[in-house]
C-alpha cells in the first residue's frame, strides 16, 4: 500500500481535451480511484492473453508505448500501460515534496493488483526499471519474464550523463519536456508527437512529478531508495525466470554495452543481450515496432 493519500497536497488534473487525437493513440482511457487520486491506464487486446505491464520512465507517460502496443495486441498479448501520479492522464500532486520512490511503488502496484494479473511479462525503462522491476520481484507469483530496456538499479552509483540531466532537471523545474524527449531520441519528431509527450503538462505546476523524479535517484550508497533497490538488485540475482535485456547503441545516460550486461550478468534467466542499433534514450520511440518483434519473439521462446 501507498505510505499516505494525497489529501495534503493539491492535485492537477489534466483536461481530457488535451489528449484529444494523439497520433497513433487511439486507446480508450481506464480510471481507478486510490489513495485520493484517479490513476490512467490503458488496457488493450485479449483478457486471456499473455499481460505485459509496460513501465515508462521520465517525462513520459503510456504515449511512449504507442508504436508497440498494436504489434503486442496482434500477436494475441493483452498489453497494460500505466500512467504514474504525475504523469499521463493520472492525477498530479503539485507539491514536489509529496512525490517519493516509495508512494510510486506503492501506487502503482495497488493499480496492477485491482487488474488480478498472473503470468504476466514486465517491460521496463529508465525509471520504469526501479519500479516496474521491483514490482516484478515483490510480486513474482503474477510475473514470469521481464523485458529490461534502457534503465539500471539506482543504488548510488550513477553515470555523467545522468548527473547532467539531474542538474539540467535541478535548474529547470518547468521543464521543457518536448525538448527533453527530442533530444533524446535519433530523428526529427514531428510536431504532433512532441505535443504528444507535453499533451499531459500544460502547466508548471503540472510538472512537479516530472521535475521531481532526478532528484529522486540516490546519488550515494546511503540515500534514500538506495537500500531498497539493493534489495531489488538482489533479488534479481536469484531470478531464474527469463529476461529478455534490450539496449540501444546510442544512449548517454545507459551507455552500452556496459549498462545491459550489467543485467545479463546479474540475472541468471537473461539471455544475451540484444542491441538496439540507430536508438537513443526513447528507443521506443525510435525503434518501437523493432522492440515489440523482438518482445513477441522472446515471449514465444520462454
Amino acid at each position: 500500500m501507498t505510505e499516505s493519500t494525497a489529501t495534503t497536497s493539491e492535485i492537477f488534473r489534466t483536461p481530457d481535451e488535451r489528449f484529444a487525437g494523439l497520433p497513433g493513440f487511439e486507446l480508450a482511457p481506464r480510471y481507478v480511484e486510490l489513495d485520493g487520486l484517479r490513476l490512467h491506464y490503458v488496457d488493450e487486446g485479449p483478457s486471456e492473453g499473455t499481460p505485459i505491464v509496460c513501465f515508462h520512465g521520465e517525462p513520459t507517460w503510456a504515449f511512449l508505448y504507442r508504436k508497440m502496443v498494436g504489434p503486442l495486441v496482434a500477436a494475441g498479448h493483452r498489453v497494460i500501460c500505466p500512467d504514474y501520479a504525475g504523469f499521463g492522464r493520472s492525477d498530479k500532486p503539485t507539491d514536489r515534496r509529496w512525490y517519493t520512490y516509495e508512494r510510486h511503488v506503492g501506487l502503482v502496484s495497488d493499480l496492477l493488483e485491482t487488474l488480478d494479473l498472473s503470468g504476466a511479462a514486465a517491460v521496463v525503462q529508465d525509471w520504469g526499471g526501479p519500479i516496474g522491476l521491483r514490482w516484478a520481484v515483490e510480486h513474482a507469483d503474477r510475473v514470469d519474464r521481464l523485458a529490461i530496456l534502457n534503465t539500471g538499479i539506482f543504488t548510488g552509483r550513477v553515470s555523467k550523463g545522468f548527473l547532467a540531466w539531474r542538474d539540467f532537471a535541478e535548474k529547470n523545474p518547468d521543464l521543457p519536456v518536448g525538448r527533453v524527449i527530442q533530444g533524446a531520441t535519433t530523428s526529427e519528431l514531428p510536431p504532433e508527437v512532441v505535443a504528444g509527450y507535453e499533451a499531459p503538462f500544460p502547466t508548471a505546476e503540472s510538472k512537479a512529478g516530472a521535475a521531481q523524479f532526478p532528484l529522486l535517484v540516490p546519488t550515494a550508497e546511503d540515500a534514500t531508495g538506495a537500500e531498497e533497490m539493493r534489495a531489488v538488485a538482489d533479488a534479481l540475482s536469484r531470478w531464474e525466470k527469463p529476461a529478455l535485456v534490450a539496449f540501444s547503441d546510442s544512449d548517454p545516460v545507459f551507455p552500452h554495452p556496459k549498462s545491459g550486461q550489467v543485467f545479463c550478468d546479474r540475472i541468471p534467466g537473461a539471455r544475451p543481450q540484444v542491441t538496439i542499433a540507430g536508438a537513443a534514450h526513447f528507443l521506443q520511440e525510435d525503434r518501437g515496432e523493432q522492440i515489440a518483434a523482438e518482445i513477441i519473439s522472446f515471449l514465444a521462446a520462454a
